[in-house]
């Protein structure tokens, strides 16, 4: 993949690329392990010198992320740090690479304890108030999928309640690698070495929460090898957001930049179409047009003024009606796309009129809000929409969608909205902490931008926009919806940073996407 890139992996991929570079490229297991543990060693030495000066505390655990402590140890040991090994199993336990580090250690007189009952591990927390300035967390690496129980559980918490930065290897121990939630409890880490390439529960939600600062130690894992693996999934970074902004050439005008039709508001619900249309404006858009119901269009035509709005047939809910319909798609012949949804209706008619809209568009389509809910009720037959739709629910929507629950949705969003994507043929973005980005042709990719300060209303009514616009400068879907994720969730961490952590509004983010777009041009420019 290209250095803009950041993949991340399933814990069974990285399982498929450790065996390809050993049985494929004749890489020993010992290699991949010495590299593991004295890239880690390294890292751990150049980042936390003053806490290494006060001793380390090394938690091993039976398997090979045990393996990695036990090299780590040796080569903190080596380089004069008062070192020690806190074993959780006993030698007839570890096998193979793990095996033979683990005599290495103990040849070397290391420091060396075992924990091998919880009695043990419940005197633990005493151990480690004496003479240690860090902790190395080396006791579960990704292949974990059982709720820690016993000694190994106890462990973790006297590790937690040490109040010593925490190191961990690979994984938190704890953490599932696959979905990034707490298998019964959790190391806290203050950074996080993970080997070769991250995992998905690094990345995901909760997960990224106990992963603290991420670091990734090459291993010596063969390009050749990902490279014909064909990872298509990554973490959305600010070099990679840069390389999709869409094109402004120096002769543009507002018709070069495409003109998004907005279908939004309803009585009551201007606010959401106002905000939907001033982040499409915000979003480049070089043209915005908001469709509303008539009786709410005066509001909307006074609260946007960058925007133009058109005046369509309403119900007696002051909804989209059904004769509405000939005039949105008349208008809609002249755009580049459309983004629907927000404020528009959850009357029968309202929902009749957006399911054909959405299906029968010519042009790109970004559905939200109550377009969703419309589209619940038979998400397959967007496998037969005349244009590419982009999808951006909530988890609430996304169960509706899927017919199931919302526990069961951000149980393991990847697979929620992997499914959902392959289901519909549509791209899709499922919001929340560390939002996910999914695509029919199985891509799917993470944004770490957004914080807690940005769960306010509104703020998905200007993501819509922004989309929108973005898909209106010519941007694929699942580009749109990338860039569109990253930059929205960059303007709030700013706001964040600039405002104070919460009170911001909607309008503000959209206001301050400039400052944003200046910020990844300049990248663009540096990397082109």
């Amino acid at each position: 993949m290209s250095s803009i890139f950041l993949p991340i992996v399933t814990p069974a991929q990285m399982q498929a690329l450790d065996t390809a570079a050993i049985e494929k490229y004749g890489i020993h297991g010992l290699i991949l392990m010495e590299n593991a543990g004295r890239g880690s060693a390294e890292f751990i030495m150049s980042e936390y010198a003053n806490e290494c000066s006060a001793g380390a505390a090394v938690l091993c655990g039976p398997g090979n992320n045990g393996g990695d402590g036990f090299v780590i140890a040796r080569h903190l040991f080596q380089h004069g740090i008062n070192t020690t090994i806190f074993a959780l199993a006993p030698m007839e336990k570890f096998k193979g690479d793990a095996l033979i580090n683990y005599k290495i250690a103990k040849k070397l007189d290391i420091p060396f304890f075992e924990i091998l009952s919880e009695a043990d591990a419940a005197a633990l927390s005493d151990q480690l108030k004496k003479g240690f300035g860090l902790l190395i967390d080396a006791l579960f690496g990704t292949g974990l999928s059982r709720e820690v129980s016993g000694r190994f559980a106890l462990a973790i918490e006297a590790a937690n309640k040490s109040n010593l930065p925490i190191i961990a290897i690979d994984i938190p121990s704890g953490l599932s690698g696959l979905t990034g939630h707490v298998l019964g409890t959790a190391v806290r880490a203050a950074a996080t070495c993970t080997m070769a390439i991250p995992k998905t529960g690094l990345v995901t939600c909760p997960g990224f929460e106990y992963t603290g600062r991420l670091h990734v130690v090459e291993i010596g894992i063969p390009r050749q090898a990902i490279q014909e693996s064909g990872l298509s999934s990554f973490l959305i970074t600010k070099e990679y957001a840069a390389s999709i902004l869409p094109s402004r050439p120096p002769s543009g005008h507002k018709g070069t930049f495409g003109h998004l039709l907005v279908i939004s508001g309803s009585r009551g619900k201007t606010g959401a179409a106002a905000l939907c249309g001033h982040g499409a404006v915000r979003g480049g858009a070089g043209l915005v047009t908001v469709a509303i119901p008539e009786g709410s269009q005066p509001v909307l035509a006074e609260k946007l003024t960058e925007a133009m709005t058109i005046p369509i047939p309403q119900n007696e809910h002051g909804t989209l009606s059904q004769h509405a319909i000939p005039l949105i798609f008349e208008n809609m012949a002249r755009k580049k796309a459309i983004a629907v949804g927000p404020g528009a209706g959850l009357d029968e008619e309202a929902q009749e009129a957006l399911t054909k809209i959405v299906l029968e568009s010519e042009v790109p389509v970004v559905a939200d809000a109550d377009a969703l809910t419309a589209l619940a009720k038979n998400p397959a037959a967007l496998q037969d929409s005349n244009a590419p739709v982009l999808l951006t629910p909530h988890p609430g929507e996304m169960a509706r969608l899927l017919h199931c629950s919302t526990k069961e949705v951000q149980a393991d969003r990847i697979k929620a909205s992997c499914e959902l994507a392959t289901e519909t043929g549509a791209t899709v973005l499922l919001k929340g902490a560390r939002t996910v980005i999914a695509a029919p042709d199985g891509r799917y990719a993470i944004n770490p931008t957004g914080n807690p300060g940005m769960g306010t209303g509104g703020m998905g009514d200007v993501l819509t926009g922004i989309i929108g616009a973005l898909l209106a400068q010519g941007c694929a879907p699942f580009e749109a919806a990338c860039l569109g994720a990253y930059a929205h969730g960059l303007a709030g961490d700013q706001l964040a940073t600039f405002k104070g952590p919460w009170g911001f509004i909607a309008s503000e983010l959209a206001d301050w996407l400039p400052r944003v777009w200046k910020q990844l041009q300049q990248i663009h420019e540096k990397g082109s």
